[in-house]
């Protein structure tokens, strides 16, 4: 017989112990493997990756937040597993333990440390939050963003590059006022009503804007928004009913569009410093809008500063907007999303012709 501890290095109690922590470790490769998730991915903490700088930095603020709520977990939860296991009554004890009914130097230090925390969350929270919403006062692009029941129109406002590559002014207010002076239709003395301009028409519209260069979404085409990579852009943003969401996931960001939006106290008005990444991207609305607002989709085709600049002549010389995506070698329609069947839940009865077809067969 082998004595003991000369033929066996490991007790029962230590042997469980590995086989628990082999159990946990295939536990956890399992469950990244099955959920497709890589390492990268995990360390995201579901958080797309990012595409603006003001992207990365939310997401380091995030993550950070995170790791310091773990990290105050894991102690808290030490602390207390640690009082419930060595501080528990003993059997055979009836004596009372000592109380503790004041202990000024702790009491300071669990006052301070939760004060110490708090104000560093802050003090990220407010310079990531400052980058965010910063203004540059001369952006390269400006785009005006329209959203309606139930999609999208996307306008070049203006584009100036800072190397002076291409200059640009797309504001069209002779067709802003036209929209503002057009009649709505007779009263009833049957006379023409003069439109938002004058005031007499409740729903006021005059704080639209209109470009010459437009792109609409429609229930059979998604719009698709052109961009440049490594420049200045400025989002302009306005509702023409209710409220919507003008989110794009890769952005880490998103901003309400209200109607009126000055009327309503809203800041209608966000800037990204670049998009670091060409490629398409996908763009949703985020606020419920009615009754197809999960059909309400878009997309963010982020090109060449180069190629954007001959996409927008192209518009600008008269080609809609597949054809001035074909132009720079771009798919002319969009590729991260596809329209919805807007005729879902209804009984599409065949023609005539086609029942007789189908009869025979």
């Amino acid at each position: 017989m082998t004595p003991r501890g000369l033929g066996h290095s490991s007790t029962p109690r230590t042997r469980s112990r590995r086989r628990s922590a082999a159990l946990a470790t295939t536990f956890a490769a399992l469950v990244v493997s099955l959920s497709g998730c890589t390492w990268q991915e995990g360390i995201a903490l579901g958080w797309p990756k990012g595409i603006t700088p003001e992207a990365h930095a939310n997401h380091k603020l995030w993550v950070g937040s995170v790791i310091a709520a773990l990290v105050i977990g894991v102690i808290t939860w030490a602390m207390m597993f640690w009082t419930a296991a060595f501080h528990r009554k003993k059997k055979g004890d009836e004596e009372l333990p000592r109380q503790f009914g004041y202990n000024m130097p702790l009491e300071l230090v669990l006052t301070v440390i939760p004060f110490m925390i708090v104000s560093v969350l802050f003090y990220f929270t407010v310079v990531t939050q400052q980058k965010m919403l910063h203004k540059d006062p001369n952006p390269e692009v400006v785009v005006d963003v329209t959203a309606f029941q139930w999609n999208w129109k996307f306008g070049y406002q203006k584009v100036a590059f800072k190397d002076g590559s291409f200059d640009y002014d797309g504001a069209d207010p002779a067709r802003k006022a036209a929209m503002l002076s057009k009649p709505e239709g007779e009263d009833s003395h049957g006379e023409e009503k003069i439109g938002a301009i004058r005031g007499l028409n409740p729903e006021d519209r005059s704080y639209l804007n209109f470009d010459k260069v437009e792109t609409i979404g429609t229930s059979d085409e998604i719009p698709v928004l052109v961009l440049p990579a490594g420049k200045r852009i400025e989002f302009q943003e306005a509702s023409a009913d209710v409220i919507h969401s003008f989110w794009v996931p890769e952005f880490l960001f998103k901003r309400d569009a209200f109607p009126d939006p000055e009327a309503n106290h809203s800041d209608n008005i966000w800037q990204v410093s670049e998009i670091t990444k060409t490629g398409a991207f996908v763009g949703r609305c985020a606020e419920m809008c009615g009754t197809y607002h999960a059909m309400m989709n878009f997309e963010i085709r982020v090109v060449s500063a180069e190629d954007f600049k001959n996409y927008l002549q192209a518009r600008i010389a008269g080609k809609n907007n597949a054809q001035a995506l074909q132009a720079i070698n771009q798919p002319p329609l969009a590729i991260s999303t596809k329209p919805f069947d807007t005729r879902r839940g209804e009984q599409v009865i065949p023609k005539p012709e086609t029942a007789a077809a189908q009869a025979t067969k």
